[in-house]
C-alpha cells in the first residue's frame, strides 16, 4: 500500500511520474534502478540490531519494491494512492469485493472482460445469492433504469473489450453518487496516459497491468487507484486477508515497463490508426471497431474522454468463420495470442458464430493488437492475408 508524498505530487506529466516518482535516489544510495526487496519479512527495530523504525513487517501486506510501482500509478492517475496485485483479475475482483455483499445487486456492462463477467455471473451469483443486470453501455437511461433499491456496485469499462463501446463516465457517476451507489472501471484499455477516469467521479480504477503498463509481456500483474479510505479497506481486507499481493519481482519488472510508457503508447496508437484506416478501406472488411477511427460510433464520448486510442482493435473480415480462421493462420508478423499490451503485434478470431451471438459480439469478429513493428510491415501482412478471403 502506497500513498503520493508531496515529493512525488511534484511531478506532474507522465514523462516525469514514469521516470521519477517513488525512486528516492538518496534512500538507496543512489542506485538509479531501485533494489529489489525479495524479502518475506523485515525484522523489527531492537535494542540491539540497529534496525530504523519502519513501516514494513511481511510482504503479503507491503513491501518497498512494490511501493515504488504503486506510487508511479496512482500519480497517473490522479489518486491518493495505488495497491499493486499478483493479476489483473486480482485487481478487479478485489474492487467488486470491496462494494459487494451478500444479496446485492450489480449493474455491469455487458462486454466487460470475460473473466470479469465469469465472476459477478458464476461466482458472486451463485455463491453470494448477489444479483446482477447486464447493460449495453453506451445509454446513461439504461443504467439509470437498471439500478435497485439493493444496488451497491455500477461496473464499467470503457473501452470495452472486444467492440470497446464507451460510456459517459462523468453522467454515470453523477447518478451513482446520487443514490450512494459506487463505482468500478476497467481502464486497461487507455491506460492513464489517455483516460483519467477519478476525474469524472469513478470510485476506483482498475488495471492489467500485464498489458501496457508492464509493456513487454513477460508479467502478470494488476493495478487499482483511489482514495485513501477505499486504498485503505481493501488493504487491509481483500488484498491482505486474500493474499493475491503482487511479488516484488513482478514489481522491478513493472517499474522497468512504466517508464517507457509515456513512449510507447503514442507508437502503439500512432501505428494502429494507420491500420485502423486500411481497415476501413479493405473491400474485404464489413466493419472496423476502434476508438477515434473514421467509423467509430461513438466518437463524441470519445473525445469527451480520451486523449487517444491505444494498439487494440477489432474487426469483421468477409466470409466464413473458417475463412476468418485461414486468415488469421496466414498472417505471419501478427502471432496468435490471447493477450496484448506488448511490444508484439497479435491477431486472434474471437470464437465460432454460437460463441460471437452468446458473448454479444459481431459473428466472426478477430481482434487485433497494434504492436511496435514497422507499421508498413503489418499492414502488408494484412493485406496478404486478407486477399484470400471474398468481397464484403
Amino acid at each position: 500500500m502506497a500513498y503520493l508524498t508531496e515529493e512525488d505530487r511534484k511531478y506532474t506529466t507522465p514523462e516525469d511520474i514514469c521516470a521519477h516518482v517513488g525512486d528516492e535516489y538518496g534512500k538507496f544510495m543512489g542506485a538509479v534502478v531501485p533494489p529489489i526487496f525479495q524479502n518475506s519479512l523485515f525484522v523489527r527495530s531492537t535494542e540491539f540490531n540497529g534496525v530504523p523504525p519502519t513501516p514494513y513487517s511481511y510482504s503479503r501486506v507491503s513491501n518497498p519494491t512494490v511501493d515504488i510501482a504503486e506510487r508511479k500509478i496512482a500519480a497517473l492517475e490522479g489518486g491518493d494512492g495505488a495497491l499493486c496485485f499478483s493479476a489483473g483479475m486480482g485487481a478487479i475482483s478485489s474492487a467488486i469485493l470491496h462494494f459487494a455483499r451478500a444479496g446485492c445487486h450489480v449493474v455491469i456492462v455487458d462486454t466487460s472482460y470475460g473473466p470479469t463477467l465469469g465472476f459477478v455471473k458464476g461466482y458472486l451469483h451463485e455463491r453470494f445469492n448477489i444479483d446482477y443486470t447486464l447493460v449495453n453501455g453506451s445509454s446513461v437511461e439504461e443504467i439509470r433504469d437498471a439500478i435497485r433499491p439493493e444496488t451497491r456496485l455500477i461496473y464499467l469499462e470503457s473501452p470495452s473489450s472486444m467492440v470497446f463501446r464507451m460510456q459517459d463516465l462523468g453522467a454515470v457517476s453523477a447518478i451513482a453518487r446520487e443514490k450512494g451507489i459506487g463505482t468500478v472501471i476497467d481502464n486497461s484499455y487507455a491506460t492513464p496516459l489517455n483516460q483519467n477516469p477519478l476525474k469524472h467521479g469513478v470510485d476506483i480504477v482498475c488495471h492489467t497491468a500485464s498489458k501496457y503498463m508492464g509493456g513487454h509481456s513477460d508479467i502478470v500483474a494488476g493495478a487499482l487507484v483511489s482514495r485513501r479510505e477505499i486504498i485503505e479497506s481493501i488493504q487491509n481486507n481483500e488484498r491482505a486477508l486474500l493474499g493475491n499481493n503482487m511479488d516484488p519481482f513482478a514489481a522491478s519488472l513493472l517499474i522497468r515497463g512504466l517508464r517507457t510508457l509515456p513512449v510507447r503508447m503514442p507508437q502503439h496508437a500512432a501505428n494502429a490508426e494507420k491500420v485502423a484506416a486500411f481497415l476501413e478501406s479493405s473491400p474485404k472488411v464489413k466493419q472496423v471497431f476502434y476508438p477515434g477511427s473514421k467509423t467509430y460510433a461513438q466518437n463524441d464520448l470519445f473525445r469527451k474522454y480520451m486523449k487517444r486510442a491505444s494498439g487494440l482493435m477489432s474487426f469483421v473480415p468477409a466470409g466464413t468463420w473458417q475463412e476468418v480462421v485461414r486468415f488469421t493462420a496466414r498472417l505471419r508478423y501478427f502471432q496468435n495470442g490471447c493477450s496484448w499490451g506488448g511490444f508484439e503485434s497479435l491477431a486472434i478470431p474471437m470464437g465460432s458464430d454460437a460463441d460471437s451471438r452468446a458473448a454479444g459480439r459481431p459473428e466472426n469478429l478477430v481482434r487485433l493488437h497494434v504492436g511496435l513493428e514497422n507499421v508498413d510491415t503489418l499492414i502488408a501482412d494484412l493485406d496478404q492475408a486478407l486477399s484470400e478471403l471474398p468481397d464484403a
